[in-house]
């Protein structure tokens, strides 16, 4: 028997390292539940347990059906989609185990746990087969509808999706409105009972076709931009109808439909125009997702690569001998570290965030004081608002980059269908674009990454003691941060447009003494990080002075007038 979680050393160290006690004790106020844990140990023994499964499922269930599911895909025929024969089997086994629910609060029928954990379940599940992510890994339409929702309506809605019953999906996307949430034209109105409808056109759904659908509309016609919008929870059936599914590069166990509101009827989730702003809580959540599914991705391809350097032999010596191929599957590795590190790191931010939330509503309603609690709050919101975007955006292009290389070890059969490689290159591609395009995702990483929103953070890692073996790689770190001054002055100073068109390299810059950060702190209990940190440090240096080069010379200035080269 397999198990993703276990034979992983790597996520099993990321597991070993979390802090999740601030969290826990928030999500269970006393340990009081008695279908809850008794305490924090007790908690973390259900998260380990939990994630075992999903690690077994996954190896066990799922990944043996993933060449049936990528080639028999969902189909559409007379208005209906069907799912692969293997999608329908993997996804009953994980409804059945109880993880359809995971990020649900237990009082609906889901396990209440930390979305850390249901993420670290994302990326074993994508390891696994991809497209099973977008049935299982958008949970977050659950934990909205519980978080923002009335007790009626989550109700209504979630029990059959916790148990994996239903299959749920985020309803944002329009012919014409991507990423740009604020052109959504999809109506909403009341009839004249009061019961709210939706009529209009979606598109590019994954799994459109379930029944449970989270859709922004605009409720207000006359009021253009952010606060015309409102979130409704709908059912899917006769009154929405699948009227195409795309036919994809890549993801084929999952159906991508377009949709049409026949006067569907629906409810309300939040408050009424505030449905953006709702909207981008579950980005944040669906971003990290996006990200832990092109890591799990990423891990399959470079074990791949890793089994066949090992058998491979050109010239009278295996291939992972010879200096190119190594440093490759040596590349592979250090992104794929750093990658874990710096996603798994941001959604503990994202929990405490999360949960920080939640304990100012009820500290306020008790009458006590919120200031402190506040302060912390505005700190961690302005950094996960930070490493959000941007971490799905250097997880998701770095994993692209891993899949091609993987491919590549492989020579010319990595380019053969009888390997699972160029699936793992079709189905990482999405990753870079659905949640937000990378463009989108730096567009919105640049200005806290110019305001050094992390500083706090690095000043207190700086300020750590220091093994020998790491002394060194922790001093060039903090030496990048002058450099990095240096390359925010430089962008401040071009006008908007250059500082636009140059966000990547700057936004490269402040990740990488994020990420360095992370590696070197791994580093200090565990020597095989160090050369791990060291490699990282390094890159990260040669883009730091490379960024800085790159607006000084004005590189970037020549995107004003783009037609002077590209006609």
């Amino acid at each position: 028997m397999g198990n993703y979680f276990n034979d992983n050393d790597d996520l099993l160290a990321a597991f070993a390292r979390l802090d999740l006690e601030e969290v826990v004790g928030i999500l269970e106020p006393g340990y009081r539940d008695p279908e809850g844990p008794s305490d924090y140990e007790d908690a973390m023994d259900n998260y380990r347990l939990a994630l075992g499964l999903a690690g077994e499922i996954a190896a066990d269930t799922i990944a043996p059906l993933s060449e049936s599911i990528d080639t028999q895909g969902a189909t559409f025929s007379d208005g209906a989609v069907t799912y692969a024969t293997g999608s329908e089997q993997a996804y009953k086994r994980l409804g059945e185990s109880g993880l359809a629910g995971v990020i649900v609060p237990r009082r609906y029928g889901g396990l209440g746990f930390p979305a850390t954990i249901y993420i670290m379940m994302i990326e074993m599940v994508s390891r696994a087969d991809a497209s099973m992510m977008t049935m299982f890994g958008y949970q977050d339409i659950g934990e909205a509808i519980a978080e923002f929702g009335t007790e009626e309506v989550a109700t209504k809605y979630l029990p059959e999706y916790a148990a994996g019953r239903h299959i749920g999906a985020m309803v944002l996307t329009e012919p014409g409105a991507g990423s740009d949430l604020q052109s959504i034209r999809l109506k909403a109105y009341q009839d004249e009972e009061g019961q709210w409808r939706l009529r209009g056109v979606k598109q590019f759904i994954s799994n459109g076709n379930g029944m449970l659908l989270l859709v922004l509309a605009r409720s207000e016609p006359d009021v253009e931009g952010t606060f015309g919008l409102s979130l409704f929870a709908c059912h899917g059936g006769e009154n929405v109808q699948v009227t195409r599914v795309e036919e994809k590069m890549g993801l084929h166990g999952s159906p991508t439909c377009e949709l049409y509101f026949d006067d569907a009827p629906a409810d309300l989730v939040g408050r009424r125009r505030y449905g953006l702003l709702n909207v981008l809580h579950v980005l944040n959540h669906a971003r990290f997702s996006v990200a832990a599914q092109a890591l799990g991705i990423a891990e399959a391809a470079a074990r791949q690569a890793r089994a066949y350097a090992r058998e491979r032999v050109q010239f009278g010596r295996l291939i992972e001998s010879m200096p190119p191929v190594a440093d490759l599957l040596v590349a592979m590795t250090v992104d794929l570290e750093a990658g874990r590190a710096m996603l798994y790191d941001g959604t503990q931010r994202l929990d405490l965030r999360n949960k920080l939330e939640e304990q100012i509503s009820r500290v306020k309603k008790e009458g006590g004081d919120t200031k402190p609690l506040r302060v912390r709050f505005k700190k961690l919101a302005a950094q996960v608002d930070f490493l959000s975007p941007a971490v799905k955006y250097w997880v998701t292009e770095s994993a692209n980059r891993i899949c091609y290389e993987a491919q590549q070890v492989h020579g010319g059969m990595g380019y053969m269908r009888e390997l699972p490689l160029e699936r793992f290159v079709r189905d990482v591609r999405i990753t870079t674009i659905y949640e937000g395009t990378t463009q989108v995702q730096v567009a919105a990483s640049l200005s806290n990454a110019l305001a050094d929103t992390l500083a706090d953070l690095f000043e207190d890692w700086d300020s750590a003691d220091r093994r020998p073996e790491t002394a060194e790689l922790a001093a060039r770190v903090s030496a990048m941060r002058s450099t990095y001054a240096s390359v925010a002055a430089a962008a401040a100073a071009c006008d908007e447009p250059t500082r636009e068109a140059g966000a990547r390299s700057v936004v490269d810059a402040y990740l990488g003494i994020y990420g360095s950060h992370l590696l070197v702190n791994q580093a200090e209990a565990d020597d095989r990080k160090v050369p791990v940190a060291e490699r990282f440090v390094a890159k990260t240096e040669v883009a730091m002075v490379t960024a800085e080069a790159a607006f000084r010379s004005g590189l970037h200035q020549s995107a004003q007038n783009p037609g002077a080269i590209i006609g």
